[in-house]
């Protein structure tokens, strides 16, 4: 059996040099670059990063593979034998993972997957769950996690893929398409007598229901306080659907969407749709996923659907 000598490096340090002198992929990044550009500074700006950065890469590159990558001159630098070699392999890699981007893109080109959606209580009962129903015989690839929530979840924070939110002024970070407009007018059972067409003056002697606090239904808050309709407030409840239940048991008039009640032969649309209180239905999502096929199948279909009901949705005149 032949002695190892000294000048014979053990296992252990060979395993080590070939770790030194390893290359990540932004190693072969940098190379390409400069080999592309012709400078550090052409590299910089491709990879924004600064020119002192790339000059210490490259210096630490070049160091840890033992051999020089670029003859530097005044026109700039120019790859050796062994930098074009490196850069040759960076091309061939790039090319690689940008493939694989489109063979990964490429599997959600038939919908399918999980959307978690947020929306309202209203919205769900008075509009959403037969459309809902609708897009699942449809697409019966994806699958819908829906959260009934009136507080906006945050988008920003994957708290919820997309949003169906009524809104006049929805967030600026996120992007999304107007649905349809939504009315609203003034409702009462039919057990109070009422003739619809009463002016509001007439009405305010009647008790009212309001919106509770975490409703934050402002507009409504602030035309029952410009029409002197506070004051005649019986009950207060934080949920579209209470305040139909609330109706439906005669405990007085309300303002609500015309989509929630239209359908119930028992609640009695009092007034015409109040302009003032219209306001718009929005599909809301966050800008990453603007590229994702399932969610623009769910917002392409339900900006169909809902357009079909504009005229039910904005309430139609007494």
């Amino acid at each position: 059996m032949q002695k190892r000598t000294d000048k014979q490096p053990d296992e252990d340090s060979v395993t080590s040099q070939r770790t030194r002198s390893n290359l990540a992929w932004n190693d072969f990044q940098l190379v390409l670059a400069i080999a592309t550009s012709g400078s550090l500074s052409g590299a910089s700006r491709a990879l924004d990063v600064s020119h002192a950065t790339v000059f210490r890469r490259l210096g630490d590159i070049e160091q840890r593979l033992g051999v020089i990558l670029f003859e530097r001159n005044r026109k700039g630098y120019r790859p050796t034998l062994a930098g074009e070699e490196i850069a040759d392999t960076a091309r061939v890699m790039d090319e690689a993972a940008l493939a694989a981007e489109r063979k990964v893109a490429g599997r959600d080109l038939a919908p399918s997957g999980e959307i978690w959606t947020t929306t309202t209580d209203s919205l769900l009962m008075g509009l959403l769950a037969p459309l809902f129903t609708q897009f699942k015989h449809k697409f019966p690839g994806i699958v819908l996690d829906v959260a009934v929530s009136n507080q906006l979840f945050n988008l920003t924070r994957r708290e919820a893929d997309v949003a169906i939110r009524p809104s006049n002024r929805p967030p600026e970070s996120l992007i999304g398409r107007p649905l349809t407009t939504i009315g609203q007018a003034v409702y009462g059972h039919r057990s109070l007598g009422l003739t619809p067409g009463t002016s509001i003056a007439t009405l305010a002697s009647q008790p009212w229901i309001g919106a509770g606090p975490r409703l934050q239904d402002s507009s409504v808050d602030q035309w029952m306080d410009t029409n002197a309709l506070k004051e005649a407030c019986v009950y207060r409840v934080d949920t579209l659907v209470s305040i139909l239940s609330a109706i439906r048991s005669g405990m007085g008039l309300a303002v609500i969407p015309c989509y929630l009640a239209d359908g119930d032969p028992d609640i009695i649309q009092l007034t015409d749709p109040i302009p003032e209180l219209e306001y718009g239905l929005w599909f809301l999502m966050h800008p990453d996923l603007r590229g994702v096929v399932r969610i623009h199948a769910l917002m392409d279909f339900l900006t169909e659907a809902v357009r079909a009901q504009k005229q039910r949705l904005a309430g139609q005149s007494i």
